[in-house]
């Protein structure tokens, strides 16, 4: 059975997100929807000098309102910007944020799938992964038509879904499309920092067992 997720490319999210990494043969970077500008695709939270939370943000460049995710691209000064905001983050100052920040310039999502993907496997969950954008779906789909419709064109059979997705979905149609529908339980994080953060603070090894703990279905 082909288990399939879908989720839209998150920087550096929290670690629970790599849960459907480890979840599922198949990851579906979701980049053809409307880029959400106060979401988490080009930001996240990290601890700054104080301890508080605070937004480490990509510097995308200008876009219609309407642009979606895979049209994006970074601004010509990203580095510069980048490594500005960098300082205010002393987790930030380690070989590992260097070596995940370091993925390929150019669009958006060329970035964050490469730290994705790179993430992953240095949590020993990688899978295969694409991009949603390149599978054709027809553009008037919508929300749970849509899902369905991208995880027809990869010959999914089981699509696992992160739990806060609950009220999106309905599972029997699902189950008459001859796809199973799951969710992965609440993920336990006591701070819920960017996974850069606990990468650094307690490292690869240990906080991969912790995702591969937590990777269980509810």
């Amino acid at each position: 059975m082909t288990t399939v997720a879908i989720m839209q490319p998150y920087f550096v999210p929290y670690a629970g997100y790599f849960r459907l990494f480890a979840a599922a043969d198949l990851f579906i970077i979701y980049d053809c929807v409307q880029f959400p500008r106060r979401g988490w695709v080009h930001r996240n939270r990290l601890p700054d000098r104080t301890g508080r939370p605070a937004w480490l943000t990509l510097p995308v460049a200008k876009a219609p309102r309407e642009a979606t995710i895979d049209a994006l691209t970074l601004r010509d000064d990203f580095d510069a910007q980048l490594d500005l905001q960098r300082r205010r983050f002393p987790t930030l100052a380690s070989s590992t944020a260097d070596e995940i920040l370091a993925a390929p310039r150019g669009s958006l999502v060329t970035f964050l799938a490469a730290t994705l993907t790179q993430i992953a496997r240095m949590l020993n969950v990688g899978c295969e992964t694409i991009r949603s954008s390149t599978l054709g779906v027809a553009p008037h789909l919508r929300g749970q038509d849509r899902i369905l419709a991208i995880v027809e064109a990869v010959g999914g059979k089981r699509y696992v879904n992160a739990p806060g997705g609950r009220h999106l979905y309905d599972a029997a149609t699902f189950e008459r499309r001859g796809v199973r529908l799951d969710f992965l339980s609440p993920f336990e994080d006591a701070d819920g920092f960017s996974v850069l953060h606990r990468l650094v603070t307690e490292g690869p090894d240990r906080l991969g067992h912790d995702v591969r703990r937590q990777t269980r279905l509810s």
